[in-house]
């Protein structure tokens, strides 16, 4: 007969389980303390974090996607919030701080509403109504006057308060006329533009060149390092002699067929490089290898010829220059080569880089960042990301709204009149959702020392007129952001409230943590079961 009240595991020795409240409390909390470790990031007055990692290498940056993917994160529900970020950085490309510390702040209202016993089911479906409705509002508040004038506002909106103050104008003009170039039929792959960063000079250095800088020398000194007027090949394939699909044995039995089978591969090199230079190209850039030999007949030839290129770099070129990728050097002919101004090897920062310029019309640009250390460089980089990632953005939806906060107090503001046409619980979830969206504005005044109850209420009198009346944070005063130039996509608000909501909807339907410890367990600790799972 089985003994009473035996308690049985089912779970492995060492596995943590947390139940009910306690699993929801700690996913809030991990939430929350998560959304205030960026939260300081925010804005054009949010400062920096310096995030050192095991080996000592060091990034300082306020770009909330930077902060958490450097950051060592262990707890389930805080890598939920990660990845609302990471997502919002590949959608749109800013914003990530905005996300996360929405996300924060839904779980920090839902505590309260846990508290007043209403189920996590009914506040999710609140959080989820509520940001239905705050997607047809953002639709309603948005603008749809999109010109390059507006496009400048959106790059140096992005840039704010990113390390780029000083330089940020003509970094936003820069940007602008490289998504505008690469832009076709209303869509822009931002993969066509390149940046390239190399520390050693100003940022006001940073130059746009309408072509593609390869980040390469040219393989033979006797190469011409500056051509006019190149017509560029591209192949990748390599240019030497192929070796044979099967295994081949050739014997040879007299000093004459060696020299003749040497003077066999040499002929055939010389006639690939023939192939190159008859099809009238003076520039080559090839994907894999290029022979000695073939380097030798390249340079006699007076061809630029750069080996290795990276896949992405020659598909930029071919979109730069209009050229052709050929696979077989025996099918090049002159209708596929493209053609640029100039291609030269220019010296930058110490480094050899080859720079394919004065293409006509071309569909693939390179920014050339620069900055006085890699530290500046590196967060310049990020800034300029961030601004192309917001201008695509614009170039695509042809939609804006104002920023400072002022869609946030706007959407919340119509979110609290909606709740009050809903009957049942779901109302408190819907007032809730409104007043987390508020943290927007609150944390741009907390972070520029201006007092944020005080700020939120006169944003909330403003909004009685007009729905793009923001917080401007260096002088404390209620604004027309509009007016002030200080314009966001409408994509990112979109993307930001719809990846917090679902991020906190998922992890407040959690009721249940069951984590599992990494190491096996040993089987001569268990009394030689032979691998039986453990009934204690």
């Amino acid at each position: 007969m089985a003994q009473q009240g035996q308690p049985i595991f089912i779970l492995p020795e060492g596995t943590n389980r947390l139940l009910g409240r306690d699993a929801q409390r700690n996913n809030i909390l991990a939430g929350k303390v998560l959304a205030e470790t960026v939260r300081t990031t925010l804005g054009p007055k949010g400062m920096d974090k310096m995030l050192v990692d095991g080996l000592g290498d060091i990034v300082v940056t306020n770009d909330g996607v930077t902060i958490l993917k450097e950051m060592d994160i262990d707890h389930p529900a805080a890598k939920m919030l990660v990845e609302v970020a990471k997502t919002q950085e590949d959608e749109v490309g800013d914003g990530t701080t905005t996300a996360v510390i929405i996300a924060g702040e839904l779980l920090k209202q839902s505590e309260n509403l846990l508290d007043m016993d209403i189920h996590p089911t009914i506040i999710a479906m609140g959080y989820r109504q509520a940001a239905d409705k705050a997607q047809e509002i953002l639709e309603e508040i948005a603008i749809d006057d999109i010109n390059t004038a507006m496009l400048n506002k959106v790059a140096i909106t992005a840039m704010t308060g990113k390390g780029t103050e000083k330089a940020r104008e003509p970094l936003a003009k820069i940007v602008v006329e490289a998504v505008e170039q690469v832009a076709e039929d209303g869509k822009v792959d931002i993969d066509h533009i390149k940046i390239e960063k190399k520390e050693g000079a100003s940022v006001e250095e940073t130059e746009l060149v309408q072509g593609v800088i390869v980040d390469k020398e040219r393989v033979h000194q006797g190469m011409p390092d500056s051509v006019k007027d190149a017509k560029i090949a591209l192949i990748n394939s390599a240019i030497e002699v192929k070796e044979t699909e099967v295994d081949a044995e050739i014997r040879i039995t007299d000093p004459s067929q060696m020299q003749a089978f040497i003077e066999q591969e040499e002929n055939m090199l010389k006639e690939m490089v023939d192939k190159i230079s008859d099809a009238g190209a003076n520039v080559l850039f090839c994907q894999k290898g290029i022979d000695d030999l073939a380097q030798h007949y390249l340079s006699k030839a007076g061809i630029l010829a750069v080996r290795r290129v990276k896949k992405s770099d020659i598909e930029k070129l071919s979109k730069a220059t209009g050229a052709n990728v050929v696979s077989n050097v025996e099918d090049l002919v002159a209708g596929d080569l493209g053609s640029a101004g100039s291609v030269e090897e220019k010296k930058v920062s110490g480094e050899d880089m080859i720079f394919v310029e004065e293409c006509s019309e071309p569909k693939a640009v390179t920014l050339l960042i620069r900055g006085s250390t890699k530290h500046i460089a590196d967060e310049i980089k990020r800034a300029m990301e961030d601004a192309i990632g917001v201008v695509a953005a614009t170039v695509e939806d042809g939609k804006v709204v104002a920023g400072g906060g002022a869609p946030e107090v706007a959407i919340a503001k119509k979110l609290k009149d909606y709740a009050e046409s809903i009957s049942g619980r779901e109302q408190l979830a819907v007032n809730a959702f409104a007043e987390s969206l508020e943290v927007v504005p609150k944390t741009l005044a907390e972070n520029a020392g201006i007092d944020s109850i005080d700020s939120l209420v006169d944003l909330r009198a403003a909004h009685e007129k007009s729905n793009t009346m923001g917080l401007n944070v260096f002088n404390g005063e209620v604004t027309d952001m509009k007016e002030a130039g200080v314009i966001e996509p409408k994509r990112v608000k979109k993307q930001a409230i719809q990846s917090a909501s679902e991020a906190a909807e998922m992890i407040l339907r959690i009721d249940d943590v069951i984590a599992s410890t990494a190491s096996e367990p040993d089987p001569a600790a268990m009394g030689g079961a032979g691998g039986m799972p453990p009934m204690m």
